[in-house]
């Protein structure tokens, strides 16, 4: 459930209440006592910003020299209120000229309590979008002398922000050359045992937009996914057409994204902001395609000696390259003297981290370097500790190829005017959590 708060707080550094706000009768009005006797005036402050007292809950944050205090008497969500008070901040600011501390509460505190009544209603987190609320509360903020901000521009023509349709973007805007850029990013997270059979594998991705378009323009995006393609053959009375489909899991939207018609037909519709934004994000569990796979061989030759022979394959397409390879590969921290031979890329022995670390500025792909390395070892009076090998790292990137196998079929674009975009789209995938037991 969403946040319902039942009273809110802004405090100083002291303790003293500058403005409070109650939205709900279920908590006393001497809520603010507590939190000073049993949080603040016990330096417990800084431990957990959530607190439970009695039988309330209090959700705490401190902005410069102000805390912002939610007070809740039943199970609400902690992750919703602290990003109520972010956006919040993030309004008054915009108000403001830049500045939010207690010197700007104290100035702007008729304004501060407009805004309380309209962001949050009985409890509840309302639209806390400045660029909405600044077309009918027209009250500006008393500004910081120091703040250098230029005062924010009227929003021309914004019938449709006021209705709550389009929140996130304003009409009247106009480019010369229509864009849209696409990017797929994704991070592979793999831990492999020496045997080399997979004990984890997942790939978390996000797709990230940059749109540079004129007007309104209404943009449809369709992927490989299992359950759209079903769906989009179920509507058409068609057969799939045959390719590999992926299944998507976790996936989380921009506030753009038309849920009604994506529950619907499983398509990804949309209005989008203008500039750079987060579209959506993802995970896959099944049928990761692994960018690299690495062949540990390290041999313990007495107490003072290793062989370390290491080949790391490429699997992706061979007109394909990956960048900033970088693998790491532990010894013991008693290594004296260290020598190397690769077969591509440098080598060296890093103490700091106790770590051979190759790396390969571009590693094609279809190609398996190998690295061999002859490692001394100090020799000690003490009786030698088995050696736990912690696991080999990698860090890579690779263009143009997707460890999830997910791609983009289609990007319209529709705006009533009828002019002509140009959609670019790139794929990434980089190392997350790349370990590999040896």
């Amino acid at each position: 459930m969403p946040v319902a708060a039942s009273a809110i707080y802004f405090l100083n550094l002291r303790g003293d209440v500058l403005i409070n706000r109650l939205y709900r009768d279920d908590v006393g009005g001497n809520m603010v006592d507590a939190f000073r006797t049993h949080i603040m005036q016990t330096k417990e402050l800084g431990t957990c910003p959530v607190r439970q007292i009695g039988g309330c809950s209090f959700f705490y944050m401190r902005i410069s020299n102000v805390y912002i205090v939610i007070v809740v008497s039943s199970n609400a969500n902690v992750a919703c209120a602290f990003k109520f008070v972010v956006e919040a901040v993030a309004l008054f600011k915009s108000y403001f000229g830049g500045a939010f501390d207690e010197d700007a509460i104290r100035n702007n505190f008729v304004l501060i309590y407009e805004l309380l009544d309209e962001i949050m209603d009985f409890g509840y987190p309302q639209n806390l979008s400045p660029e909405i609320l600044k077309l009918y509360i027209t009250q500006e903020g008393v500004r910081s002398p120091f703040s250098s901000k230029p005062a924010d521009r009227p929003v021309p023509n914004a019938t449709l922000q006021v209705t709550g349709a389009v929140g996130w973007r304003r009409e009247g805007l106009v480019y010369k050359k229509n864009e849209v850029f696409l990017d797929i990013v994704e991070s592979v997270n793999l831990l492999m045992s020496s045997k080399g059979s997979v004990l984890r594998c997942d790939v978390t991705g996000k797709i990230l937009m940059k749109c540079f378009l004129s007007g309104m323009p209404d943009l449809k995006l369709g992927l490989n996914d299992k359950i759209g393609l079903e769906k989009e053959s179920q509507l058409k009375s068609r057969p799939t057409k045959s390719g590999k489909t992926i299944e998507l899991d976790d996936v989380t939207f921009h506030q753009c994204v038309n849920l009604t018609r994506f529950n619907s037909e499983k398509t990804v519709s949309f209005v989008p902001p203008d500039g750079e934004f987060e579209l959506m994000k993802y995970r896959i569990t099944e049928g990761v395609n692994l960018p690299f796979k690495v062949l540990p061989t390290i041999k313990e030759l007495g107490r003072t000696r290793m062989e370390v022979n290491v080949k790391v394959k490429s699997v992706f397409g061979a007109k394909m390259f990956a960048l900033g390879v970088v693998v790491k590969i532990p010894v013991p921290k008693q290594t004296a003297k260290t020598s190397f031979t690769v077969t591509s890329g440098r080598a060296k022995y890093n103490a700091a981290i106790d770590c051979l670390v190759w790396k390969i500025r571009k590693f094609p792909g279809q190609t398996e370097p190998t690295l061999s390395a002859e490692v001394e070892l100090i020799s000690t009076m003490a009786e030698k500790k088995s050696w736990t090998r912690p696991p080999i790292q990698m860090e890579f990137q690779v263009p143009m190829f997707t460890a999830s196998g997910l791609r983009v079929r289609f990007l319209k674009v529709w705006e009533k005017s009828g002019y002509n975009t140009v959609e670019w789209v790139r794929y990434i995938t980089k190392a997350g959590s790349y370990e590999i037991r040896c």
